[in-house]
């Protein structure tokens, strides 16, 4: 199986976070990155390699995937903007390991908004919803 590539704190910062304010906008503006809250992005970026007694609680891309953008949307890391920045780190992360999702950029944001409204007691039901259209959209790069 392939190494899956992961997505850092300067990958958000300097990818991600400049993409999103840049090329997303939905008339509100993202604070600056230093505005983020301590920790979140930092757990939000480390939970799809998270293990369990040598195995990797999401094995694959796409459950990497789908779980980073559900913590990046859900968790909250930055004071605003936490849709946008989610949707282009997937992006990122995504083209890091050689793949894209062939997707309208407002069907992703109604999909995020879709996200951002679950439950969290739906999170398991939600990521896998996110699994779902990620597989549905996912091309190689």
């Amino acid at each position: 199986m392939k190494r899956v590539k992961r997505l850092y704190i300067k990958d958000v910062q300097y990818l991600a976070f400049k993409l999103a304010q840049e090329h997303m906008a939905f008339n509100e503006s993202i604070p600056d990155f230093s505005t983020r809250f301590p920790n979140i992005l930092e757990s939000c970026l480390a939970t799809p390699f998270q293990s369990f007694m040598r195995k990797s609680l999401y094995p694959d891309l796409i459950s990497k995937a789908s779980i980073l953008f559900y913590l990046m949307i859900k968790n909250h890391p930055f004071q605003n903007g936490n849709k946008r920045i989610a949707m282009t780190a997937l992006f990122v992360f995504l083209h890091r390991n050689n793949k894209w999702l062939k997707v309208d950029a407002q069907e992703l944001y109604n999909f995020a908004m879709y996200v951002t409204t679950s439950p969290s007691r739906f999170k398991e039901q939600t990521v896998k919803a996110i699994e779902k259209f990620i597989k549905d959209c996912l091309v190689n790069r």
